[in-house]
Protein backbone atom coordinates (compact mmCIF):
# COMPACT_ATOMS: atom_id res chain seq x y z
CA UNK A 1 0.00 0.00 0.00
CA UNK A 2 1.31 3.33 -0.99
CA UNK A 3 1.59 6.25 1.09
CA UNK A 4 -0.84 8.59 -1.24
CA UNK A 5 -3.17 5.60 -0.78
CA UNK A 6 -2.83 5.81 2.78
CA UNK A 7 -3.50 9.62 3.23
CA UNK A 8 -6.50 9.22 -0.03
CA UNK A 9 -8.16 6.85 2.74
CA UNK A 10 -7.69 8.74 5.85
CA UNK A 11 -9.12 11.76 3.58
CA UNK A 12 -11.78 9.86 2.86
CA UNK A 13 -12.88 8.22 7.11
CA UNK A 14 -12.42 11.94 7.64
CA UNK A 15 -15.16 13.38 5.45
CA UNK A 16 -17.59 10.38 5.06
CA UNK A 17 -17.16 9.88 9.29
CA UNK A 18 -17.56 13.66 9.49
CA UNK A 19 -14.75 13.37 12.10
CA UNK A 20 -13.23 17.08 11.55
CA UNK A 21 -12.07 17.41 15.30
CA UNK A 22 -9.86 14.59 14.50
CA UNK A 23 -7.85 17.16 11.68
CA UNK A 24 -5.93 19.48 14.46
CA UNK A 25 -4.79 16.29 15.88
CA UNK A 26 -3.56 15.24 12.95
CA UNK A 27 -2.05 18.36 11.94
CA UNK A 28 -0.83 19.35 15.44
CA UNK A 29 1.22 15.40 15.26
CA UNK A 30 2.76 16.14 11.47
CA UNK A 31 4.26 19.50 12.80
CA UNK A 32 5.78 17.84 15.96
CA UNK A 33 7.00 14.93 14.08
CA UNK A 34 8.56 17.25 11.41
CA UNK A 35 9.61 19.60 14.51
CA UNK A 36 11.82 16.19 15.83
CA UNK A 37 13.06 15.11 12.38
CA UNK A 38 14.75 18.46 11.46
CA UNK A 39 16.09 19.23 14.66
CA UNK A 40 17.48 15.89 15.39
CA UNK A 41 21.07 16.51 16.08
CA UNK A 42 20.59 20.41 16.23
CA UNK A 43 21.45 22.47 19.07
CA UNK A 44 18.12 22.90 20.08
CA UNK A 45 17.61 19.23 20.60
CA UNK A 46 17.87 19.18 24.20
CA UNK A 47 14.88 22.13 24.44
CA UNK A 48 12.63 20.60 22.25
CA UNK A 49 13.36 16.75 24.25
CA UNK A 50 13.03 18.81 27.57
CA UNK A 51 9.10 19.62 27.42
CA UNK A 52 8.48 16.16 26.84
Amino acid sequence: MSKLSTLSQLWTFLRVRKKWWLMPIIFFLILLGGLIILTKGSALAPFIYAIF
